[in-house]
């Protein structure tokens, strides 16, 4: 395939051409691969809870969400003997076919029960997915370039994010067709499973360790700068999804946009991912005269993206301009530190270690436990616009932990 062919992959690194062309080549097809991936993602996911609160009541989707977030941390943690037994090539077919069943499911099925149990299992499969396209893209990268190829895959992924809401929007088109998202995201594995399937079944697997998880869990905890990592990407990934569930329930019933306008401004605001991302990882490889610096970024990240989330709280206009804005600064500082810590993780790890890799994932199904507390105990003590301020304080505490870390490697 020509990757040329993909406008958003033209963010292209000179360096890139010291490896050989069969590694650039991989790496290039790894990133449109993992584009197609977080499409099929994201896609239903502004609408996943009002899909399913036509089947249940609002505290049942609350605990389908729970349950799915339970099996995404069991997945992630039998992932690495899978993919050791399997290896990392037949993993990902078989996790695709698997979701692509369990979609037709979710398109077809009018048994509530069956639609719980396959979104369950498919927030699972999704996590798994991601993991295996990670040890793809760890064994080809090499050591002097970990920031440009993940500056360049975190980039991609998140340009799927930008125009992934305003798909949805436009396939529910102010109704209840919240099936049409699915049938999108079903129709998406098909060139998904092909691309897998054809570049790598030649894919030479690393030798995986054999750390049990709670022998992982403990060779982690002896690492300072992991526990702090940790620390601070659960703070990110439950800012994430804390807004994800948050903001457009609070742009649609607090401040009266529509659901089409709210697809705009949640367009404008993912744009700094792709644009950020890239440059600053290719500046910690020292693509700008400058190697390093992950700590000093991250720690400017999660300042901006905590202040400017405070700053939302004392926004009353109703000028979709002014909010798709203010979000945008908010994601200005969230792409900064996430890549940071992506490529902060990635020099200090090899793709032998899948089961550190997990572990490092599991912070986002865990944000699902987390990120309900933030809205259920803060409604107790303040308002909805205050719990803008109070997301906003959890972020900037990340300045905490990351400021704990070695700065070199």
């Amino acid at each position: 395939m020509h990757i040329a062919a993909f406008p958003f992959l033209l963010y292209y690194s000179p360096s890139m051409t010291t490896r050989p062309a069969s590694r650039a080549h991989m790496i290039y097809t790894v990133a449109v691969i993992g584009f197609i991936y977080t499409l099929h993602l994201v896609i239903p996911m502004y609408s996943n809870s009002s899909f399913l609160s036509l089947f249940a009541d609002e505290a049942t989707v609350g605990y389908i969400y729970m349950a799915g977030a339970a099996m995404t941390v069991l997945g992630f943690l039998v992932a690495p003997s899978v993919i050791r037994r399997l290896g990392n090539y037949a993993t990902a077919i078989w996790l695709i076919v698997i979701q692509a069943a369990l979609f037709y499911f979710l398109v077809t099925s009018s048994s509530p029960y069956v639609i719980a149990t396959a979104f369950v299992l498919q927030s699972a499969i999704i996590s798994m997915i991601g993991l295996c396209l990670d040890i793809f893209l760890e064994v080809y990268t090499d050591g002097e370039h970990v920031g440009a190829v993940r500056g360049l895959y975190t980039a991609t992924l998140n340009a799927s994010w930008v125009i992934a809401p305003l798909i949805g929007s436009m396939l529910i088109n102010g109704t209840e067709n919240f099936r049409n998202t699915y049938v999108a995201s079903l129709a998406m594995l098909f060139p998904l499973l092909y691309l897998v399937y054809r570049n790598f079944p030649r894919f030479k697997d690393p030798n995986y360790s054999h750390h049990s998880p709670w022998q992982l869990i403990r060779h982690a905890s002896q690492n300072r700068n992991w526990i702090e990592l940790f620390i601070a990407n659960l703070i990110l990934q439950i800012f994430y999804a804390w807004m994800t569930v948050y903001s457009p329930i609070y742009l649609n019933k607090t401040m009266g946009f529509g659901w089409e306008e709210i697809g705009i401004i949640l367009m404008i605001m993912l744009v700094p991912f792709p644009i950020v991302q890239y440059p600053l990882g290719r500046l910690s490889d020292g693509g700008h005269g400058r190697r390093g610096g992950e700590k000093a970024y991250m720690i400017a990240g999660f300042a901006l993206m905590g202040l400017t989330t405070i700053a939302l709280a004392y926004i009353h206009s109703t000028s979709l301009v002014v909010w798709a804005l203010a979000l945008f600064a908010t994601r200005v500082g969230a792409a900064a530190a996430e890549v940071m810590m992506e490529t902060y993780f990635f020099k200090t790890v090899s793709p032998r270690d899948s089961a550190a890799l997990g572990l490092f994932r599991i912070t986002r199904p865990l944000s699902y436990f987390f990120a309900p507390l933030v809205t259920s105990i803060g409604l107790i003590f303040t308002t909805n616009e205050n719990l803008f301020i109070v997301i906003g304080v959890i972020s900037l505490l990340a300045v905490i932990p990351t400021a704990m870390m070695k700065d070199k490697f």
